[in-house]
């Protein structure tokens, strides 16, 4: 009985275990988030290490720091782009408002217009970046293209994202258990409905080769998200190719040419 309770596969001290993790990597995900501008690779170090952690993959800081190094300026770029739209659809909000008539309305419905396609992308687009190779721009097309493929799972993760926001509005209480735990929790949700998504895009099998270990290769998988584009007639075939970074080859990545 003792040995049965004490013992590490124990369902209880597995569960144990996945908290703690969670609770480092959201340390570590605010730690490397507080120069602003690296938010975006520190998120997609997040998306990446908690898809790994799902899968019982690897050593968490060894695929955080990975990828955070890997998709450093990549992600950080795809970050300032966002934010500097998002600043100017708030801004466009803000001065339709201000200036009321149908002038002010022609400015809300705009950019309530661009809005869309914004937020939902933002919901995907650090997750992909993570997963597969693109340039910024077919990166941000395929995360759009992957809210609308997957839209139960995106309208689930809007509500999600949605009560998240709420919670943190209510006490500062919440917004102290969001600073400790709550950033890497709501990373290791959103990360499990994505990469519930990419398993239908990825089409060969992933190696179980694991981060650090020595001559560990990882073979990346033949098509990703090129299965993606061409039903959206975008792309002719692309199979993907493996990405060397500091000497491994990382699986879940996939690169196109378009």
């Amino acid at each position: 009985m003792l040995e049965r309770i004490f013992d590490v596969d124990n369902p209880v001290w597995r569960a144990v275990d996945k908290v703690g993790k969670i609770f480092l990597l959201n340390l570590v995900w605010v730690i490397c988030s507080l120069p602003v501008f690296t938010m975006g690779a520190a998120t997609t170090a997040l998306m990446y290490s908690s898809m790994k952690l799902q899968l019982n993959e690897g050593y968490w800081y060894k695929n955080f720091f990975h990828s955070f190094a890997q998709n450093f300026k990549q992600a950080t770029g795809i970050f300032l782009l966002y934010l500097v739209v998002g600043i100017l659809l708030v801004a466009d909000f803000i001065l339709g408002g201000q200036q009321g008539g149908t002038f002010g309305m022609v400015l809300q419905c705009g950019a309530g217009i661009i809005a869309v396609p914004y937020l939902l992308s933002l919901l995907y687009v650090f997750g992909v970046q993570a997963k597969f190779v693109n340039p910024v721009k077919a990166t941000i097309r395929y995360a759009f293209f992957m809210a609308l493929h997957n839209l139960k799972g995106t309208i689930q993760m809007v509500l999600l994202m949605a009560l998240f926001i709420w919670v943190n509005t209510l006490t500062q209480l919440a917004n102290y258990l969001t600073i400790i735990y709550g950033f890497g929790l709501i990373g290791y949700c959103m990360a499990a409905y994505q990469r519930k998504a990419f398993e239908k895009y990825i089409k060969s099998a992933e190696s179980p080769a694991e981060y650090g270990e020595a001559d560990g290769e990882f073979a990346a998988p033949e098509e990703g998200l090129d299965a993606l584009a061409r039903e959206q007639g975008r792309l002719d075939e692309a199979p993907g190719k493996s990405v060397d970074a500091e000497g491994e080859v990382q699986t879940e990545r996939t690169e196109t040419e378009e």
